[in-house]
Formats: C-alpha cells, structure tokens, sequence
C-alpha cells in the first residue's frame, strides 16, 4: 500500500538513526500520529552486542519487531561476577540466578547489525511514519513548532521533535541544553569469538584492575566480549597478532569457555559519561545518548534509553488522550520529571562500580567487596538487586511482562 502525501506539518520529528532514534519513531508512530524520522542510512557494519532486558523486550514486542529478533538471539539466564583485581581485599564471587526472581532469564543479547537490521526493515514498512534518509543540519525552535533543515536542503515542521542523534547532538546543542561531560582512563575493546565449550547462557563479568572483563552469550557456541583496559593496554592487546589475541583473551577468561577464535573485528572505544543537564527544551524531548552516556557496565545502556521512550511515548498519548499540546512546556516537564531519577541513579551506580575497580584506597575496596559478599549471602538484598538491575522501582516485587 503506498504511503500518503507527506504533510507540512507532522505531528513528531524524530532525528538519529541508531536503535533509539528508530524504536522512538516507531513507538510514537505507532500512536497514530504522523511521524517522520531523520535518519542516514547506517555503513559500517556494527560488531558489537547488545543485552536486552524484560522491559525493553516488552517494548520491541510492542512495535511488532521481537518475532523477528528473537531467532536471532541467546537468552541470559545467570550473571556470574567475579573479582579478578588481585588486591588485599577481594570480594567473593557472586552468582545472581533469573529463576531466583521467577522469570526464565534476565533478557536476550543479540547482534547490533541484527536488531540494527529489523528496525530499518520495519520503519520503512510503518505506514504512519515517513523515513528520510538524511541527516539534520539545522533546527529553529519556536512556541509552535520546530522547523528542520536536513543536510540536502529538505525542510519541513513539526510540533515535537526527539532528538536522538547521540552525544554530539545538533538539536540539543542548537537548543541550547548544556551536557556534564567527563572521562575516564580507560578504553573498551570489544569483539566476539567462537569458543569450544558451551556458555550454558552465563554471562560472566570479571573485575579487574583496569575495569570489567565481561563475557556474554550468543547463539550457538559463541559470546561476545567487553575487555576494559588502560589506553596502553588496550593498545597492546590491539597490537597483537589474531592468534595472540586469542590467547590472551582466553587467559584473561581462565578458559572457562575453552579455546577461543576471534568471530568479529575487534574494535575499542575510549570510555566516557555525559548527562545532559535538561531533558527537554522548547518543542524538544531528548531520549538515548543525547541525553545520557556512561561505560557499558550492567548492560544498562540501551535499556535505560528504551525506557526514555517508554515513557516519553506514554506522556505523549496521554496527551494526544487529553487533547493537549503534545509539544507544550507542561507535558514536556511530566516527561522529564518522569525520567530524571531513573537516569541519575543509573549514571551515579555505574560510575560509582567503575571507579571503584580502579581505585587503591581501601576503604572502597572494603565498602565494594561487602557489597559483593551481601549480594552473594542475602537472599532478600541479591533479589532486590536483580529486579532493580532490569526494571527499576519493582524493589522485592516481580517485575511486570
């Protein structure tokens, strides 16, 4: 069936093209109002990995788009860590169990170039949505609406725009929301390999000196790897042949997995955190990593984005519902009240876990290894925990499918 007419005027202007900027878009699409996203068509293949919690995967069934992810993921059913810093005070290894909490496992991992796949596939199937294949130069903002030049010369208004296009966001910066940004000492290497014993759906997460060391499974016999390290160690591990590298890789697992074969490009990121200081401008809602950005820790990255959309999604029908302005001050100012919480307790929990690893002071270490022993002997804080890691606010209750 062939797409109506693009308006003048749309009811919501999504802009970035990652799984944020296209989930967002279908989501409000999907609400019945008319949506156009601006969004290049992704290059470089990305060999990366993403863990999807409950709750997100509740959201990407509510955009029709998990049947066709599910056959292409494995599921995460137990989370192992354990402390490999080598120091005076070491925490004990901890093991938190999906069962423990009455659900069959955590959530799925799958490839990025997977779900990266689905969702451009199904926002250009969307009928209520009008995809351009471009990236967004310009944004004017107005009491009524805000008007968007895309690098080829299209305009076009709209009364909402979402501004998912990542940390170094044109929309955020031109509306004039300042950022927090900071560093820290380390770089991500991150790759997938092939590995002779079965991972029986554990993701392990080793603690080192330099940051987590974390192994989460794919499909078949396969996982995918995080290995934070120094700048000079990640440069020292890239510098190896891929023969070495594999060993290395299984030594730093103890070969819990067997023998390894890279299956990926291995790839490194400079680790870094950044909030914005506002959630939301004139005529503007920020969602993902224009709005948040911090070390893939937890794998609460993408998650804690998706709930951004979520809620904003929830906001905005419910104003659609009421008959309100879906881009006026006071529905913009229930969406970012709703977030701010969740958003600062997850920065200030990873960033407090990653620089605790990296600190010599003992009485952190002392602090983060009781922590560590309480989640491994406390039956009621471990599950608290669990549910609280996938869904915020559920506390001892189970969360919601």
């Amino acid at each position: 069936m062939p797409k109506a007419k693009k308006p003048d005027l749309f009811d919501i202007a999504v802009v970035g093209g990652g799984p944020s900027g296209r989930i967002a878009a279908l989501k409000l699409a999907r609400l019945g109002l008319s949506t156009v996203l601006v969004a290049p068509q992704s290059t470089r293949p990305d060999g990366r990995t993403t863990a999807l919690w409950q709750r997100s995967i509740g959201l990407l069934e509510d955009i029709g788009v998990w049947p066709k992810l599910s056959g292409n993921t494995e599921s995460l059913k137990k989370m192992r860590m354990i402390d490999d810093t080598g120091r005076l005070i070491r925490a004990p290894e901890v093991v938190f169990d999906a069962t423990e909490i009455g659900v069959e496992e955590f959530g799925f991992n799958i490839l990025n170039k997977e779900l990266n796949a689905v969702l451009e596939e199904a926002c250009e199937l969307q009928d209520t949505l009008t995809c351009i294949s471009d990236t967004a130069e310009s944004a004017d903002f107005s009491p009524d609406f805000v008007t968007i030049s895309t690098s080829v010369g299209k305009t076009f208004k709209a009364r909402l725009a979402v501004a998912a296009d990542g940390r170094n966001s044109r929309l955020r910066e031109t509306a004039g929301i300042e950022v927090k940004a900071w560093s820290y000492p380390q770089v991500a290497v991150v790759l997938n390999v092939d590995h002779r014993l079965p991972h029986h759906n554990i993701s392990t997460e080793f603690h080192t000196p330099t940051g987590p060391y974390t192994l989460v499974p794919l499909p078949g016999r396969q996982s995918s790897i995080v290995c934070v390290e120094t700048n000079d160690g990640a440069n020292k591990l890239l510098s190896l042949k891929p023969d070495d590298q594999e060993m290395e890789l299984e030594r730093r697992a103890y070969s819990i997995l067997g023998e390894f074969k890279l299956a990926s490009e291995v790839q490194s990121f400079p680790l870094s955190g950044l909030n914005a200081q506002r959630l939301a401008g004139e005529r503007l809602a920020l969602v993902g990593e224009t709005a948040h950005v911090f070390p893939p820790i937890g794998a609460q990255g993408l998650n804690l984005s998706l709930r951004d959309i979520d809620d904003l999604a929830s906001v905005v029908a419910h104003a659609q519902a009421r008959q309100q302005d879906i881009g006026s001050p006071a529905v913009l100012e229930i969406y970012e009240s709703k977030r701010r919480s969740d958003i600062k307790t997850r920065t200030n929990a990873v960033d407090l876990l990653n620089r605790s690893l990296l600190t010599s002071f003992l009485p952190v270490q002392m602090a983060r290894s009781m922590g560590m022993y309480m989640a491994g002997k406390v039956g009621p804080f471990r599950r608290l925990l669990m549910r609280e890691g996938m869904a915020p606010g559920t506390g001892l209750y189970p969360p919601r499918h």
